[in-house]
């Protein structure tokens, strides 16, 4: 029975661990794709010496800021639950995914101001800042 119990514990270890690899990818893809798609608006912004073009660049990068802040949110709730689940001490219940109890640790704003993500967004709009000053002159 209670080799059972740590089969258990262990696949549900392995489950969300499996979560935070997905939502860990999800935020490398969230990066890869708001750099693709702001990089190209500002690009088409520069060729055409638009500063509308170069303000439309903005809305991409704020809203895959959000996602990524998102995906990063739910990977430290996740993070949270994995550390109480590895403890074998009855405080997470087993194959539980449950991250409510996390919920006010873990702030989207905190996320979005991570020093990973607050930087890395953080150029993409100063760039477009930089764009919209320079044509609009």
């Amino acid at each position: 029975m209670v080799e059972y119990f740590v089969d258990d514990r262990v696949k549900h270890l392995e489950f969300i661990q499996a979560v935070i690899a997905r939502l860990s990818s999800g935020s490398f893809f969230m990066k890869g794709w708001g750099l693709t798609v702001t990089g190209a608006i500002y690009g088409f912004a520069a060729n055409s010496l638009s500063w509308h073009i170069s303000m439309v660049g903005l809305l991409p990068a704020v809203a895959f800021w959000f996602l990524d802040s998102y995906f990063l949110r739910q990977e430290r709730l996740f993070r949270r639950l994995y550390e109480d689940a590895r403890r074998f001490d009855g405080t997470v219940e087993v194959f539980s995914m449950d991250t409510s109890r996390y919920q006010e640790m873990e702030t989207l704003r905190a996320a979005a101001f991570s020093r990973t993500l607050a930087p890395f967004y953080g150029f993409m709009m100063i760039s477009g800042a930089i764009l919209f000053v320079v044509f609009s002159r």
